[in-house]
């Protein structure tokens, strides 16, 4: 069994699962052990994500701005400035459709 997102599957992972015991009546049943195994497969996507959360994770944080940051906030004094923000939108989707064209 893969489990799939996009793209193909490349790797699996195999899961192996206990032999199982039963009692019928008063006589115990032991199932035979048939090793029964289970896997599941990542796809390159999946496995893009996993390593953008790692390289993610290892990244220096600028404490002094963050805590400069929540000042800001805390106090109201923080400001968005709403053009920015939808220029970097608008920047951000031209990429994201950019990417998707290259891809299919």
């Amino acid at each position: 069994m893969a489990i799939e997102i996009t793209g193909k599957a490349i790797s699996s992972i195999p899961i192996k699962t206990p032999p199982k015991a039963g009692v019928e009546g008063e006589k115990k049943v032991t199932v035979a052990n048939t090793e029964k195994t289970d896997s599941v497969a990542l796809t390159a996507t999946t496995q893009e994500i996993k390593k953008a959360f790692g390289s993610s994770s290892a990244l220096p944080v600028d404490i002094e701005r963050v805590n400069s940051v929540k000042k800001a906030l805390a106090d109201g004094s923080y400001s968005i400035n709403a053009e920015k923000v939808a220029k970097k939108l608008i920047q951000f989707e031209k990429l994201l459709s950019q990417e998707n064209s290259t891809q299919q």
